[in-house]
């Protein structure tokens, strides 16, 4: 199915009434929490699987908010005399919010969702019918050109995304436009870009509807939009990023052979970025036989940048095929055909040979140092979102042990970060504990072995002692040589300040 064959959108060349109809929703609580208070937990945790039914049950009534409940987010058919008392409904029938369904009925033509900004912003995400959400199900269209709302990667990226004042921001494959709301919060100035123009009109459609300023919009694949003399203080992208045999759905296949198209989207965006701007992405890649993941991952980190990879999932070829077939639905459709595309993608990955493919965090920082540094790691475990401070500290960090050699570090005050907590580990009656371990309670929620020497370094960190005369006390305790001690610590100190356990004071 085609762009043209899709449902007509609303104009965008009437910012007037989506300023009404934005008053109107706002009137009647169709906000997050209005939806929340309306639904119950249950019925509202549904609707974000794209399961309707409890939600369909929980608005029987035809107070204004079940109404809306029932026309956007459930698509149903509503009698025009309850939707007039609510909504303008001539001015958003004339630019195309709403349609005529029978002689007396309204319907809707866009799914509009109510979403919380990080700040207690109302804002409302415009996508296609039925493809809020994917929901067990898939997305309930196999449309190329269909425009999905807000999924888990879309508030996963918005989460870490490093949130600081800015003069330029580009959101790189817009979508429903949820990266470019979020920038605009701090963005002097937002550009906007994706291969499909129906993202780009779905994205000005957010935009206006949630009260947010216009975005500079560009019809276009990648960096192909953006001139050669632009630079940014901020790139984000939730790209194509699914390694497919063919590209089948413009909002997840990037139509480019195996991971190429995420390695591109990295490798070009360092001449893209201010020094010390940001440039974060969700990304897949291929796990190679023969070949470390974390080697693949370093040889796209462009010249010039600093760059932190966190891998938050693998799957094995057979799991991510599944994955993405039930992702179109074709697991409801014929049985031969599905095995037929089952097929197809393990053939695809058999001539590759890959093995696997992971899941994570790319985040790129414009430095101007000689030596850039690369961070590459593995962490499956749950994480504390919104995660952009976490981010912003994490280069911070670089930059400080960067700047201080093991000299510098003996000499320096640390501080034990908050929200850290010591376990010892042992038998039970046993003198002493078989190991230690520091866990963080924010942020990534790390934990980390020390030994004795290093738990009790990080426990006595409050500032007012040097790393230095904080390890000659420990020598004098412990009886150990405090020049030996001395030499053999700062690697660790190193890596607690790296894992964000001891920040300087």
């Amino acid at each position: 199915m085609s762009n043209a064959t899709r449902s007509p959108l609303p104009s965008v060349d009437h910012p007037d009434v989506a300023a009404r109809l934005r008053e109107a929703l706002l009137a009647a609580s169709f906000t997050a929490d209005g939806l929340l208070d309306l639904l119950g937990a249950p019925a509202y945790a549904a609707l974000a699987r794209s399961e309707t039914v409890p939600a369909l049950r929980a608005t029987r009534g035809d107070t204004p908010l079940e109404t809306l409940v029932r026309l956007f987010l459930l698509q149903q058919p509503v009698p025009y005399a309850r939707v007039q008392d609510v909504l303008p409904v001539h001015a958003c029938v004339e630019t195309g919010w709403l349609t005529r369904a029978g002689a007396d009925d309204i319907a809707a033509t866009v799914d509009v969702r109510p979403f919380g900004g990080p700040d207690g912003e109302d804002w409302f995400i415009v996508s296609d019918l039925g493809c809020a959400v994917g929901g067990a199900g898939g997305i309930g269209s196999s449309a190329e050109g269909v425009v999905l709302g807000v999924g888990g990667a879309s508030t996963t990226l918005a989460g870490i995304t490093v949130r600081t004042p800015v003069s330029a921001a580009l959101d790189l494959g817009t979508g429903s436009g949820i990266q470019a709301l979020h920038a605009a919060r701090h963005a002097t100035r937002v550009t906007a870009t994706d291969l499909n123009p129906r993202a780009l009109h779905i994205t000005a459609l957010t935009l206006a509807l949630s009260g947010a300023p216009a975005a500079d919009l560009r019809e276009g694949s990648l960096f192909e939009p953006v001139r050669d003399d632009e630079t940014f203080d901020l790139i984000v992208s939730n790209p194509p990023f699914v390694i497919s045999p063919r590209a089948r759905l413009t909002y997840r296949d990037g139509g480019m052979g195996g991971d190429d198209l995420c390695r591109s989207l990295v490798q070009g965006a360092g001449e893209r970025l201010n020094v010390g701007g940001f440039a974060q992405f969700l990304a897949n890649w291929q796990h190679v036989e023969g070949e470390d993941w974390q080697d693949r991952l370093r040889s796209w980190v462009p010249r010039g940048c600093d760059a932190w990879i966190v891998q938050r999932e693998v799957q094995d070829i057979t799991q991510y095929a599944e994955l993405w077939l039930r992702d179109a639905g074709d697991h409801q459709g014929d049985p031969a055909e599905y095995r037929a595309r089952y097929d197809a993608w393990l053939d695809e990955f058999e001539a590759r040979k890959v093995k696997a493919v992971g899941f994570g965090w790319i985040t790129l920082r414009r430095t101007a140092s000689d030596e850039p540094t690369i961070t590459l790691e593995e962490w499956p475990h749950p994480v504390e979102q919104p995660l952009g401070a976490t981010v912003r500290a994490h280069f911070e960090r670089v930059d400080y042990l960067r700047g201080h050699d093991d000299a510098a570090l003996l000499a320096a005050h640390f501080r034990l970060a908050a929200e850290v907590v010591q376990e010892q580990v042992g038998l039970p009656g046993a003198e002493d504990p078989e190991h230690v371990v520091l866990r963080q309670n924010r942020g990534m929620r790390r934990a980390t072995k020390v030994d004795t020497i290093g738990a009790g370094f990080a426990g006595v960190c409050d500032g007012s002692l040097s790393a230095g005369r904080i390890l000659d006390a420990i020598a004098q305790l412990v009886g150990e040589d405090p020049v030996l001690l001395r030499d053999r610590t700062p690697a660790q100190i190193r890596l607690l300040v790296e894992q964000g356990f001891l920040e300087p004071a």
